[in-house]
C-alpha cells in the first residue's frame, strides 16, 4: 500500500468505480466491437511512447470515444499489462460523484484513493517500476475546474492520461491551461474508409493517414487523390451510398436492419435532446430557443444566415421577443457541442470580416432526423428525385464543410461576395497561401462557368493561391490548369 493515507470516498462512489474498472476484481469487460475506429492507432501510439502526458480526444456524443477508451484498455489487459495500473472514470454516469463537492477536487481525490486502495504504491514509484498508472477520464468537461485538476496531477506524477469530451466550448476553456501537457485529437463521424470496413463493403484506402498540409497546395496531390479514388470506385461508391442513406454516426451504420424511423427517434432521444437538456442546460439556456436555432440551423445547412432573420422566425413561433444575439449564442453552444460547424467568413488584407457564419450540420443525419426529411447525395437516388436538388445542393456544402471543419490544423473560412468579388464557398488557409474550395453538386457541371468564382481568386495575387478545387456531384473533366475538380465522394477519402 502507498504510504499516503486513503483517501476515503464515499461507499456508493467506490462501488460504481469498481463497477467501472471490473478488472480489478478480474471480471470481464462489457462486450466490445471488433471494429475501431481510426483513432485506435494513433491513441496506442501515445500511450506507449506519448508526446504530452495528457491526450485530449474530443467529439459530439456517441461516436465511439468511450468504445476506443475501454478497446485500448482491453488490448493492455489482454497483453499482460497489471489491472490496477489501469483506471476508468465515466464522469457522466457517476450520480455517486456529486457528494464531492467541487472545492474538494473530485478529479484529484480518485486518483489519491485508487493510488492507495488500488495501485497500491505511489504514482512515481509505479513509473519508476516502468508501469506507469493509465488514467482514462470519459467526459471531463463535466467536474468542474477538471483542467486544473488535470495540470497539478500531471505536474506532480508521471501518469499518462486519455481524457475525452463531447463540449468544445468547455474542452477548449480548460485546454489553455494545460499548454505544452496536452495533445489534442478529434473523432467525428466516421469516415468514408471507416463506413466501407464497418459494412463489410471492402478496403477503402484514404489518400493521407496523418496531417500533410503541405501537400494540399500542390496541384498533383489533388489530381492523384481523383485517380486514387477512381481505382476504388465500386467500393466508394458503396460507402457514400451508405452514408447518403444513414448518415456518419456508427450506431445508425451499425443498425442497418432497423427501421430508420427507429434510428432516427434513437438519434433524436440520445444524442439531440441529451445534448439540450444535459450538456447544454447548464449553460443560462432556454431550451425552446436553442431547439428552434437548431432547426433553424437545419433549414439554412450549407448557407449563411443573418441572425437577425433567424430570430424573426424564432419570434414567429414561440410568440415572444428574441433578440439576434441571444439567437448568435444559441449557435455558438451548438457549435460548442460539435452538431454543427459554424464557418467564420474569411478575414483577409486586413479587412475586418463581412457577412454571417456558415452553418455547417455536422452530419445529414441531424437534418433528416429532426426534421423528419430524408434528402438523398448519392447520385443514383437523386436522379429519382428531381425536386430536392436545390436541397441536395445545399446539404453537399454544408457536408463538405464539416468535413474539412473537422480536419484539426486546418483553417477553413467562407467568403462572402466582396464587391466585384464573387463568393466562394469555402477558402482553406495554409500558412500564407490559400486554397478556394467551391461546391457544385448538380447534373451537367461547365467548369467554365461553375469555377469563375475560383478562377477569379486564384488570378487575385494577394490571395497566394495556386488553384481552385471545384467539389462535384459527378466525375468532371477540367483543362484549366487553375481548376481542380473532385466528386464529393472522392474528398471524402483524403482522410
Amino acid at each position: 500500500m502507498s504510504k499516503r493515507s486513503a483517501y476515503r470516498l464515499p461507499p456508493a462512489l467506490v462501488d460504481d468505480l469498481t463497477r467501472q474498472n471490473p478488472w480489478w476484481q478480474s471480471d470481464p469487460q462489457p462486450v466490445l466491437p471488433v471494429f475501431r475506429r481510426w483513432p485506435y492507432q494513433v491513441l496506442d501510439q501515445r500511450l506507449r511512447d506519448p508526446i504530452a502526458p495528457i491526450v485530449l480526444l474530443r467529439g459530439p456524443r456517441q461516436v465511439g470515444k468511450t468504445t476506443l477508451q475501454e478497446q485500448l484498455i482491453a488490448a493492455r489487459l489482454a497483453a499482460g499489462s497489471d489491472p490496477r495500473r489501469v483506471l476508468r472514470v465515466q464522469v457522466d454516469t457517476l450520480p455517486s460523484l456529486a457528494r464531492i463537492t467541487a472545492g474538494d477536487e473530485p478529479l484529484l481525490r480518485i486518483v489519491d484513493w485508487f493510488e492507495s486502495e488500488v495501485l497500491g504504491r505511489h504514482l512515481n514509484a509505479a513509473a519508476r517500476d516502468g508501469e506507469p498508472a493509465l488514467l482514462f477520464f470519459d467526459e471531463v468537461q463535466n467536474l468542474p475546474s477538471w483542467d486544473v485538476q488535470l495540470k497539478t496531477l500531471v505536474d506532480h506524477a508521471t501518469v499518462r492520461a486519455l481524457v475525452t469530451g463531447s463540449s468544445a466550448l468547455r474542452i477548449e476553456a480548460g485546454r489553455d491551461s494545460l499548454a505544452g501537457r496536452v495533445e489534442t485529437l478529434e473523432i467525428g463521424l466516421l469516415r468514408l474508409v471507416e463506413i466501407a470496413a464497418l459494412r463489410g463493403f471492402g478496403e477503402l484506402r484514404p489518400m493521407q493517414t496523418a496531417n500533410g498540409w503541405g501537400d494540399w497546395l500542390d496541384r498533383d496531390f489533388w489530381t492523384r487523390t481523383a485517380a486514387h479514388a477512381r481505382r476504388q470506385a465500386t467500393v466508394r461508391d458503396r460507402a457514400f451510398a451508405a452514408f447518403s442513406e444513414r448518415g456518419g454516426y456508427p450506431f445508425a451504420q451499425t443498425q442497418v436492419d432497423r427501421p430508420w424511423q427507429e434510428v432516427a427517434d434513437y438519434f433524436n432521444e440520445t444524442v439531440v435532446r441529451r445534448m439540450v437538456k444535459h450538456d447544454l442546460g447548464a449553460e443560462d439556456t432556454d431550451p425552446r430557443v436553442l431547439e428552434e436555432v437548431l432547426r433553424l440551423a437545419c433549414r439554412y445547412a450549407g448557407q449563411s444566415p443573418n441572425p437577425v432573420t433567424l430570430a424573426r422566425e424564432i419570434q414567429l413561433v414561440l410568440g415572444r421577443p428574441v433578440q439576434a444575439v441571444e439567437v448568435s449564442r444559441h449557435l455558438d453552444l451548438l457549435d460548442g457541442a460539435l452538431l454543427l460547424r459554424a464557418i467564420h467568413p474569411l478575414e483577409a488584407r486586413l479587412k475586418k470580416r463581412t457577412g454571417h457564419r456558415k452553418l455547417c450540420l455536422a452530419d445529414p443525419m441531424l437534418r433528416a432526423a429532426w426534421l423528419q426529411e430524408i434528402v438523398p447525395l448519392d447520385p443514383a437516388e437523386l436522379d429519382l428525385r428531381d425536386d430536392l436538388q436545390v436541397l441536395a445542393g445545399w446539404i453537399a456544402e454544408s457536408v463538405v464543410g464539416a468535413y474539412l471543419a473537422s480536419l484539426v490544423g486546418l483553417d477553413v473560412a467562407h467568403f462572402p461576395a466582396r464587391g466585384a468579388e464573387p463568393e466562394i464557398d469555402f477558402v482553406l488557409t495554409i500558412g500564407d497561401r490559400r486554397v478556394p474550395v467551391e461546391v457544385k453538386y448538380q447534373r451537367g457541371v461547365d467548369v467554365r462557368r461553375d469555377a469563375a468564382g475560383l478562377v477569379a481568386f486564384v488570378e487575385r495575387g494577394v490571395y497566394q493561391s495556386p488553384f481552385g478545387l471545384l467539389v462535384t456531384r459527378d466525375e468532371v473533366a477540367s483543362e484549366d490548369p487553375r481548376v481542380v475538380t473532385l466528386p464529393l465522394r472522392s474528398l471524402l477519402m483524403v482522410r
